[in-house]
């Protein structure tokens, strides 16, 4: 779900020598430890910007797709735009983030995603005068059929607006550019921090995270119920081209690379390789997989929003913005905490408490219950998230974090894609309410199934310089 302080080195230097970062005294828990290593501030300071922009496009997009389509389908499309690139192309991006200079992918990536962002924009604003050309006519017809087979109950859908398939293809190359921005992004900000702040740096990225998930759907509700999606569409543009301007002056730390050179097959395949020899790294990130995959209920919301709490797109951007509420607060209740002493075992109850959550509100018909479930469920999942980010890059060696990271991608990246279609094909079937409930369920039951298949999970401790 970070920053730094300028140096007196050179900032367009590649290759300016590293600096010792301030180390508190043995013994003393330092809740800002990631912060005392120089460039971290500007790089989380961008990753700010640029997540808050992707999460008003996100809330934009879902209800744009639904308000033109009323299809659940449609929505668990999006899903399947997003995870497709993430499926393929996520060991090469892992590849390319362990070859080549990981600072010019994320810049050359958001350079791509504010002119994805801007053509957003403009095919929302014009959606009325796109031409209904016969690529787009039997594209929507395309669509219309999928969403035929799964929705024979709910007969009002309908995909008459030639903008439906141009906001896909956008979406798709966009997550095409956000896979290899992705990898990038895993591997580089670990350079920037001391091993032993690892763990706390994690959880500042994942604060970082948590607060654009709650102001970026709370402004992007407001703005679409006032203004209109356009403008929601070029904000994000605007926010990646700040993160690209905040990245410039960061430094190049020193790149590990693997001393023997391999093929490019069967470098793509080492990451995966080590992934699978890991079981502390398999099972946290499998547990997570399908946690997610089953338990995820962000992709209905704008049919709760419109159907069941009847609350429209400021109500939607509240529910949006309730996980990264609860998320946030556990992230900062984790920074001023010590160190987890029984990181599996607390894993393994917040999956368990995530899974309940999403029961309750597949099942509540009040607002603030609802709001209240989602809070919990993010406060919950914050901790899976920063005890399974901490997992991988401490035992991740650097010249191979580019493609660990992009496995972990897939596992993680496509369980929120992969759940987002799942939801809505369940929800086209069998409604919302039973596809949440029965997620909540699933997730329960996947961890029940991970605590017998991996007893490592429960064995694992603190997360420090000796986990490995």
């Amino acid at each position: 779900m970070p920053e730094r302080r300028p140096n007196q080195f050179d900032p367009a230097s590649e290759h300016a020598p590293p600096i010792t970062p301030a180390v508190p005294p043995i013994g003393r828990h330092d809740p800002f430890a990631a912060f005392r290593s120089p460039g971290y501030s500007f790089f989380t300071a961008g990753n700010l910007l640029s997540l808050t922009g992707r999460q008003m496009l996100a809330v934009a997009v879902e209800w744009e797709i639904y308000r033109r389509t009323h299809s659940a389908t449609a929505l668990g499309l999006v899903g399947l735009v997003f995870a497709v690139p993430i499926v393929g192309l996520s060991l090469p991006a892992g590849h390319l983030a362990d070859r080549i200079s990981r600072k010019h992918i994320i810049t050359v990536s958001q350079i791509l995603t504010t002119l994805t962002s801007v053509a957003l924009a403009l095919v929302s604003w014009q959606h009325l005068r796109i031409p209904q050309m016969s690529i787009l006519r039997a594209s929507n017809d395309g669509l219309s059929a999928i969403a035929g087979v799964f929705e024979r109950h709910q007969p009002a859908f309908h995909f008459d607006d030639a903008s439906i398939p141009l906001i896909y293809l956008l979406l798709f190359i966009g997550a095409i550019v956000r896979t290899f921005s992705w990898a990038a992004r895993a591997s580089f900000f670990p350079t920037l921090v001391p091993r032993d702040a690892f763990s706390n740096a994690v959880t500042w990225n994942n604060s970082a995270f948590q607060i654009a998930s709650v102001v970026g759907p709370a402004i992007s509700g407001f703005l679409i119920a006032h203004i209109g999606f356009p403008i929601v569409y070029m904000i994000d543009a605007i926010t990646a081209f700040l993160f690209f301007l905040l990245v410039l002056p960061i430094p190049r730390a020193k790149q590990a690379r693997e001393r023997v050179e391999q093929s490019t097959w069967r470098s793509l395949l080492a990451g995966m390789k080590f992934v699978f020899s890991k079981k502390v790294i398999l099972a946290t990130i499998t547990l997570d997989l399908f946690a997610v995959l089953l338990g995820g209920a962000t992709a209905l919301l704008p049919i709760f929003a419109d159907q069941i709490l009847r609350c429209g797109p400021i109500g939607l951007g509240w529910m949006r913005a309730a996980p990264a509420i609860g998320a946030f607060a556990m992230a900062l209740t984790v920074a001023f905490l010590r160190p987890m002493r029984q990181a599996g075992k607390m894993l393994l109850w917040c999956v368990s408490g995530f899974g309940v959550a999403t029961i309750v509100f597949g099942l509540s018909k009040a607002l603030w219950l609802s709001l209240l479930m989602l809070f919990l469920a993010g406060a919950l999942d914050s901790v899976s998230v920063i005890i399974r980010g901490s997992i991988v890059q401490l035992i991740t060696p650097d010249e191979m974090r580019g493609r660990v990271s992009s496995v972990n991608n897939i596992f993680i990246g496509t369980s929120n894609e992969f759940g987002a279609l799942e939801s809505g094909l369940t929800a086209a079937l069998f409604g919302p309410v039973i596809s949440v409930v029965g997620g909540g369920i699933g997730t329960i039951l996947v961890v029940i199934g991970s605590a017998l298949k991996w007893p490592e999970i429960r064995k694992i401790r603190a997360l420090d310089r000796t986990l490995g």
